[in-house]
């Protein structure tokens, strides 16, 4: 048993100390970082930056730009889906006129984007033959 024991603590000494009489052994932290499995968990997480965080944070720079553009008479839509010209707007309400004479306010936030009507009618209208 006590032999046994002995063979096992010099492996695991062996293990945590590769360097101790091998001069091919990693030298430096790159080395290291070269052999070990972090490198693959470093460019997921880059990969996952470039792929998903950038382009969420270059969308949401475009949405704060086109809040603060609006301005009376504008066309806009809503996140909720409705359509409307913008009648008055403040710092945090817009009041949209979304038919003759019928006025909603909403919160600045909600607007998802500018809207053309007769752009948009003229891509949907059916095409007469």
């Amino acid at each position: 048993m006590h032999i046994l024991t002995l063979t096992l603590t010099e492996l695991l000494l062996a293990q945590a100390d590769p360097a101790a009489g091998d001069p091919a052994a990693p030298q430096g932290f790159v080395d290291t970082l070269r052999n070990s499995s972090m490198v693959p968990l470093l460019l997921m997480i880059a990969a996952m930056y470039f792929l998903m965080v950038r382009p969420m944070m270059k969308q949401n720079r475009q949405q704060q730009d086109l809040l603060k553009g609006l301005k009376k008479d504008d066309e806009v839509a809503t996140s909720g889906g409705i359509y409307g010209r913008i009648y008055a707007i403040d710092e945090r309400v817009v009041t949209l006129e979304i038919a003759s004479g019928v006025r909603i306010k909403v919160l600045r936030s909600s607007i998802a984007g500018m809207w053309n009507a007769p752009a948009a009618t003229a891509k949907t209208a059916p095409a007469k033959e």
